[in-house]
């Protein structure tokens, strides 16, 4: 890859995905608010997709944060607990582990979504295609495991960071970070990108909907007809 390219790619794009998917997202909320879902499948395959959704949701949160504190923490901050040898370990591990349950569950989802003819009928192209390319994106980030334990000392890992810490500062540098780094990390990341930009135009825009607030609500009473008091039992 070219200079000019390189910097394209990981100095620039992130940038516009970014701005695709906040303006992107504002604008579908503003005139499309009732088409944040996928068609509804659950009466089809049921089990399938408890487990699979299961699954790949539990991963899939683990690796959202396991990569933003683990890029987004500055080196002076965490080596006062563990150096970047082992942080880079933590990573392997846990995010191994994690990937893993989300590759299974995501799977699982894909292969409900293509392989059984009713739930395909009730799926855009647009709900087929995020699931491929979030399969995808795991592939990859599972293939980067192999060569993070080439790397030990924990220097491709530094490099990650600081791609990653001086493009949320907006420093022109950050692509200078990526050079050198295996052609595995390089595509994980700029797919990583690009799901950005496909965000507003699929089904992903249900996050912003996550109904957070329902684990800090009040509980509500609930009360058999007749009964003098409230059932042992309550509901949020």
């Amino acid at each position: 890859m070219s200079d000019t390219l390189h910097t394209l790619a990981f100095g620039i794009y992130p940038y516009v995905a970014v701005a695709i998917f906040l303006l992107g997202s504002l604008i579908r909320f503003e005139r499309e608010q009732y088409s944040w879902k996928s068609g509804s499948s659950q009466l089809l395959r049921g089990r399938q997709l408890r487990i699979g959704s299961t699954f790949f949701h539990v991963g899939i949160l683990f690796l959202m944060a396991g990569h933003t504190v683990g890029l987004l923490t500055p080196h002076s901050v965490y080596e006062l607990a563990i150096t970047a040898p082992q942080k880079q370990m933590l990573a392997i591990v846990s995010g191994g582990a994690a990937g893993t349950l989300c590759f299974v569950g995501l799977t699982l989802l894909l292969h409900r979504r293509l392989f059984d003819a009713r739930v395909r009928a009730t799926s855009s192209a647009a709900d087929i295609a995020i699931l491929a390319l979030l399969w995808i994106q795991l592939v990859l980030g599972l293939l980067t495991l192999p060569f993070s334990l080439g790397h030990r000392d924990g220097h491709v890992m530094m490099q990650l960071s600081h791609w990653a810490q001086h493009i949320v500062t907006f420093q022109g540098d950050a692509a200078s970070y990526l050079r050198g780094v295996d052609p595995v990390f390089k595509a994980h990341i700029l797919l990583g990108v690009t799901l950005f930009v496909a965000f507003p135009f699929s089904r992903l825009v249900h996050i912003w909907s996550a109904p957070l607030g329902y684990v800090i609500r009040p509980y509500q009473l609930v009360r058999r007809r007749g009964a003098a008091r409230p059932i042992a039992g309550v509901v949020r």
